[in-house]
């Protein structure tokens, strides 16, 4: 697979928080362009918009290189909705509560990326069962109440997996690379097609912990090993699929081990190839980069956000 260049022609809006104060952020995304730096790019109407039109966005530091708006705006297209704007927005955890508190009405939802999901989570109003036990979310609706909290994050799994030709893992045994924050919806999305039994590969087998309480709180049998070769080559030639949740270079030591399942999914996708997908290549393994993971996570995003089926076709194209 080869990597892709990406414009990033939609304005990126600055906003942060002092750690002295809790006051609202200095910038949010109702202030105009004269008072709020933005990139170079097209902008739109100002503060005239009428509520009909309606507004989405990307929350995260750093977030110049986020395609979410590459997806959102081809199904905002393809959907007909011709007033919808979705941003890119500059916002670290600390300064998530005061921007999505100031919101208007026009704003119909949030994907939220890297720092801020734990803080998107304990904000909302409401909270969907998988997002609680992600801890974390990557999704804010905006409802009639407030702001409910979802983590589509394991849509992005599981599709990841379903495009790699995973359908089922019925009574299969399967392998997390990782126990950080990506790993908790990838074992929902395992555990969701049915896999039995996981194995947690891990630097640390204490921070592992609360990984291995998730996987069998959701019917798994769990077991952590380290970053030994030999021992991850075991575990991977045995299991049906393995989730690969940590940077490029982290699994580089373990690629060929690794490389012994036959359906890979590598978070990663910039840059690409890593070297654990060079691996699965040289050894005839599937292997599914993290693009198909941002995209099927941006599906039941639009849905929420619009109320219409994700035109996933179009959106699969912007990529």
């Amino acid at each position: 697979m080869r990597s892709r260049r990406w414009k990033h022609p939609h304005r990126v809006i600055s906003c942060t928080s002092s750690r002295s104060t809790t006051r609202a952020p200095r910038c949010s995304p109702t202030t105009t362009t004269s008072t709020c730096a933005t990139s170079s790019g097209p902008t739109t109407a100002g503060s005239s918009r009428v509520v009909a039109d309606r507004k989405a966005a990307v929350l995260g530091s750093p977030i110049a290189h986020s395609r979410s708006p590459q997806l959102h705006l081809a199904a905002y297209a393809a959907l007909g909705l011709t007033g919808w704007t979705y941003d890119r927005i500059e916002c670290d955890a600390e300064a998530l509560p005061g921007l999505v508190s100031g919101l208007g009405p026009e704003w119909v939802g949030l994907s939220v990326t890297m720092p801020g999901k734990v803080a998107a989570l304990r904000f909302a109003d409401e909270r969907s069962e998988r997002a609680v036990l992600a801890e974390s979310a990557n999704t804010l609706v905006r409802t009639e109440s407030g702001w409910r909290a979802d983590c589509t994050d394991v849509d992005g799994v599981r599709g990841a997996l379903n495009d790699g030709g995973v359908d089922s893992l019925h009574n299969a045994d399967v392998v997390v690379i990782g126990a950080g924050g990506t790993a908790r919806p990838a074992l929902i999305a395992l555990a969701e097609l049915g896999a039995s039994g996981v194995t947690v590969v891990a630097r640390s087998a204490d921070r592992a912990g609360s990984a291995l309480d998730l996987a069998e709180h959701l019917g798994m049998t769990a077991q952590v090993i380290g970053l030994d070769p030999d021992a991850v080559a075991d575990v991977c030639g045995r299991a049906k699929a393995v989730v690969s949740t940590v940077p490029a270079d982290a699994a580089a030591a373990i690629a060929s081990s690794v490389a012994r399942a036959p359906v890979v999914l590598d978070a990663i996708y910039n840059p690409w190839p890593t070297p654990l997908a060079q691996a699965c290549d040289a050894a005839g393994s599937t292997v599914v980069s993290g693009l198909q993971m941002l995209l099927n996570q941006a599906f039941g995003q639009v849905e929420q956000f619009t109320g219409q089926p994700a035109p996933k076709a179009a959106m699969a194209a912007a990529l």
